[in-house]
């Protein structure tokens, strides 16, 4: 086997290793030995999550050889630079910066900083965002800006100009709520003492192993598995294959409407007689170790009865395709909007109007780590499993009957997670490690490989879209049309955020007297969409913010000032035919429009032939939790005196824990509670209530609401007669509970109705404008974004951090949706690279990449606040569309605006033959189906509605 000893001097100290010299890599050695800090993402030396310190060089470890390692060299990881009580420079400076969201990337970037430090300890915020350039650092959650704002103080603090204390001085003392407190949990990240779900794995006696096997082709009868091969390979203990599965072999995913036509429970954990897109899994080898389990899967083989593959969704809605799912339709949920007078009267009566078609591509979330889950049986004979996921309590459902055990079995805990922006809300994972950890008895992982996680998890749908608008001869708008085909990929998982959303969002926040709406959703041999940040939404406003503007133009009107001349007004409804809860989109309009008027002088003075510039506008939202909504947490007082919130907001980075704190701290200010007396117990269903999904921007402002009412229960038990408070000992004397459960649960509005799409749907939105500036190369048609500002309204901020990262992570994602990021090359898009993640020079900086959040406190909120996550991935990417076109003229109707498709556009208009995308036709027409949905209601559903 090769194996041999080799010594390393590993922070300071010699070890003594015995190692697979042709197999292991150094970083496979260091993880061994317990070094978890080093973390293994993309795999591919493409991250940078597991760089090291070798001798004196940055190195990527996952990728380097052990037997290339001189033995007696010096390595130097994340857990040898800093202690939790004497912390590196730089690892306080991520901490007070933001730095930490999800907390995988830090060590590799804390790493690389230093190596750039000890060559070059004065840079400029250029040198150091060439160097994370350069170096290849990854970073999916922060937007880079607090990156290199930490890296910009550290090298302040070792070149003397600033001490330690001058950090820890940016930390408050005493006040948490709207404040720059750091994520509680930021420590133990930035030392690389976290155990995410793979380090786990590794401190785990007796661990087995899995190895997917996934099909090669999208579409077809599976006739046999054959795995008797691998079953006599070393180290295997079994192969699992769908004959199995104890239980009904299915994932059950309620779409949550009467206007499906079927779905929900279409899913199999291993296929058994058809598989569905590449990703599926039909066969699930467990080992003694990862390598045993990989080399055995390779070894099953598969005989498969090729069927078509509907790899696009036109394809799949053509007349005369089979139907993916026997039994339903391709096109299987749609959902209709009637809002005022009929458009075929209005839209002919405008002065002026536009028509838009553009497809929107499949985007992957492309987190750092990939998806990764951990199974054992405890004590009591429960099934535990330990992951990541947006909606703990929910994943019971989704897979017990499949498992064959009942959900009252099943305990979920929440792993430190490595992002997800959404994808974790799907079941796949812990239904596959669950299914293997009751069929051995024993504690089984699983992480794939990061091609394995490209092709297994859910991604952001890509969409057909044709939209109109029209305006009278003032410019206001008259009409709205909008026909959206959403492609759900191979299942029916979260179906209905597509068919909702357009019924809800379209044309906000603009009046529009007369709208329709059609939101059709189908089956496809791709991948099956899941949640990602702003789901559906992002989509839509492709189309309308890029119509808004084509408007603007028409009227010979400025695109911003065209958007303030429609912006709803008090009083105002919207398309769902009720008024919004607050009216805060004129003053971010007012907001941004200086901003907005200074990138366009920009762009005017410094056009060239050879560089062009443009400044474009977009306008976002999306809803914040949902009619009947419900949240509980837990409140503890403890025999010391402290107090204990339990809750399952569940943290993938966005910043649950800082966001617990401050609202138990804020809600029980009157006990004089310092923030390091109140303990965080997160996500896990044996200690801590249901407080619902970590989705649609909700447990800001639901964990905030139950959080006050279980304080307010807390503090009217304890407070005695003469005001003050009692002891936890005198509770227990007086036989008071001290232990109390808050909840809160959205009204249910009455009036919604599917069948015309009437009622707003959620208590409130969110608000995000943007603008950017853009470059394009004229040889190249590479379009870079050079300024990217953001102007929203949350209300009261909870913590500022949080805010920030957020806005800036999604500004991030969205400037990658419009210009590189895909999937639909299983070979090409399997890595981070070849997806087209945005690397740090594709992101703005400094002035150049900005938040204003305006504070317009909501009266319903306890604290004054709402949610916004999803806002600020609604509308950023259609600024940039919006921009490229005020820079060269063009429009890209099949996203992404690579440099070849701007390119090509742009000779086509030199050459007088470019042309704007054609409308699509989706099967049947839009208004004869509208007429017949119209026609034919449903049974009327009224009140809450199941939202994915």
């Amino acid at each position: 086997m090769g194996m041999n000893r080799i010594v390393l001097t590993i922070n300071g100290a010699e070890r003594s290793l015995i190692c697979d010299m042709e197999k292991d890599t150094l970083a496979d050695v260091l993880r061994n030995l317990g070094l978890t800090g080093t973390k293994v993402g993309c795999g591919k030396g493409q991250c940078g999550a597991c760089n090291v310190i070798l001798n004196g060089k940055l190195t990527r470890s996952c990728t380097l050889n052990i037997k290339r390692v001189p033995e007696y060299s010096r390595v130097e990881t994340i857990e040898g630079i800093g202690t939790a009580n004497n912390l590196h420079p730089l690892q306080l400076a991520w901490i007070v910066y933001g730095g930490v969201q999800c907390g995988f990337c830090s060590p590799g970037f804390i790493l690389s900083a230093k190596a750039l430090l000890e060559t070059n300890p004065s840079p400029t915020r250029e040198e150091v965002r060439d160097w994370f350039q350069k170096n290849r650092n990854a970073c999916r959650c922060t937007g880079y800006k607090p990156l290199v704002d930490g890296v910009m103080a550290a090298a302040e603090v070792m070149r003397g100009e600033k001490t330690m204390d001058d950090l820890y001085n940016m930390i408050p003392e005493d006040q948490v709520f709207d404040t720059r407190y750091p994520k509680p949990t930021a420590l133990g990240k930035v030392l690389g003492t976290t155990d995410y779900g793979d380090d786990i794995s590794l401190k785990v006696p007796d661990m087995l192993h899995l190895a997917p096997v996934m099909p090669t082709i999208s579409h077809g009868l599976l006739k046999s598995v054959d795995t008797a091969a691998a079953e006599k390979a070393e180290g295997v203990v079994k192969v699992i294959t769908a004959k199995d599965v104890p239980g009904t072999n299915r994932i059950v995913f309620p779409i949550g409407t009467s206007w499906a036509d079927g779905g929900g429970s279409e899913r199999p954990i291993i296929c058994d007689e058809k598989v569905f897109r590449r990703g599926d899994v039909i066969a699930l080898v467990v080992a003694d170790t990862r390598r045993h389990a990989r080399d055995a899967a390779k070894l099953v083989t598969a005989e498969y009865e090729q069927l078509p593959e509907y790899l696009d969704a036109l394809d799949a809605v053509a007349e005369d395709a089979l139907e993916i799912h026997p039994g339903m339709p391709n096109e299987f949920l749609r959902k209709a909007r009637f809002h005022g007078e009929d458009t075929r009267q209005t839209l002919p009566k405008s002065a002026h109007q536009v028509e838009l078609s553009v497809r929107n591509q499949t985007q992957p979330h492309m987190p750092i780590e990939p998806d990764t889950a951990n199974a054992y049986i405890d004590g009591d004979g429960r099934l535990t499993i330990m992951f990541k996921t947006h909606a703990l309590y929910m994943q019971k459902g989704f897979i017990a009957s499949g498992l064959g055990i009942d959900p009252e079995n099943i305990r979920l805990i929440l792993n430190p997670s490595g992002g997800s922006f959404g994808y974790a809300f799907s079941p796949g994972t812990i239904a596959l490690v669950g299914l293997a950890s009751l069929l051995t008895g024993s504690p089984c992982t699983l992480t794939f490989s990061y091609e394995e996680h490209q092709a297994f998890t859910g991604k952001r749908p890509p969409t057909y879209q044709n939209v109109r608008i029209g305006c009278d001869e003032k410019g206001k708008i008259t009409a709205a049309e909008l026909d959206i085909l959403y492609d759900n990929g191979c299942y029916s998982e979260a179906a209905n955020s597509g068919a909702l959303v357009p019924t809800k969002y379209f044309m906000t926040p603009y009046t529009t007297p007369s709208a329709r709406v059609l939101s059709r959703t189908t089956f496809s041999n791709t991948p099956f969409n899941t949640a990602y940040r702003c789901p559906a939404a992002a989509n839509m406003y492709t189309g309308q913010e890029q119509a808004m503007d084509m408007l603007a133009e028409k009227m010979g009107m400025d695109p911003m000032d065209f958007r303030l001349l429609n912006v709803w007004q008090e009083g105002d409804t919207a398309i769902y035919g009720e008024k919004p809860t607050v009216y805060v989109a004129e003053g971010i309009f007012k907001e941004m429009k200086p901003i907005y008027e200074k990138l366009k002088k920009h762009a005017a003075e410094n056009t060239t032939e050879e560089k062009k510039y443009g400044a474009g506008v977009a306008f976002g939202s999306f809803n914040i939790s949902n009619s009947g909504d419900h949240a509980e947490i837990a409140l503890e007082l403890n025999p010391d005196g402290t107090v204990t919130h339990y809750s399952t907001w569940e943290d993938m980075g966005q910043g649950a824990d800082v966001g617990c704190l401050a609202y138990t701290h804020e809600a029980l200010k009157p006990l004089g509670l310092k923030p390091e007396q109140i303990h965080i117990v997160m996500s896990d269903t044996d200690t801590c209530p249901d407080t619902g999904r970590a989705a649609a921007s909700r447990c800001n402002l639901m964990t905030g609401q139950a959080t006050d009412d279980g304080a307010k229960k807390m503090l009217d038990a304890m407070r005695k007669e003469d005001g003050t408070y009692r002891t936890y000992d005198e509770m227990v004397a007086e036989g008071l509970p001290t232990r109390f459960v808050g909840a809160f649960t959205q009204p249910v509005n009455e009036k919604l109705n599917e069948n015309d799409g009437f009622g707003k749907f959620p208590p409130d939105q969110s608000y995000a404008g943007f603008v950017c500036e853009v470059e394009v190369d004229a040889a190249t048609g590479k379009t870079k974004v050079i300024a990217m500002h953001c102007v929203s309204d949350v209300g009261k901020v909870t913590n500022w951090l949080s805010l920030e990262g957020q806005a800036f992570g999604g500004m991030m994602h969205s400037i990658g949706y419009a210009l590189s990021e895909n999937y639909y090359d299983f070979k090409k898009h399997n890595n981070l690279i070849g997806s087209g993640f945005p690397f740090i020079k594709d992101i703005p900086d400094g002035e150049n990449f900005t938040l204003t959040n305006l504070e317009t406190v909501r009266d319903y909120a306890a604290f004054g606040g709402t949610g916004i996550s999803e806002g600020y991935q609604s509308a950023g990417h259609v600024a940039v569309l919006n921009a490229l076109y005020a820079a060269v003229g063009v429009r890209i109707g099949m996203l992404p605006a690579t440099p070849d498709k701007v390119k090509a556009a742009m000779e086509a208009k030199a050459n007088g033959t470019y042309k704007e995308q054609e409308p699509f036709f989706f099967g049947k027409d839009f208004h004869e189906y509208l007429d017949y949905i119209k026609a034919h209601p449903r049974i009327e559903y009224k009140g809450a509605v199941v939202h994915h």
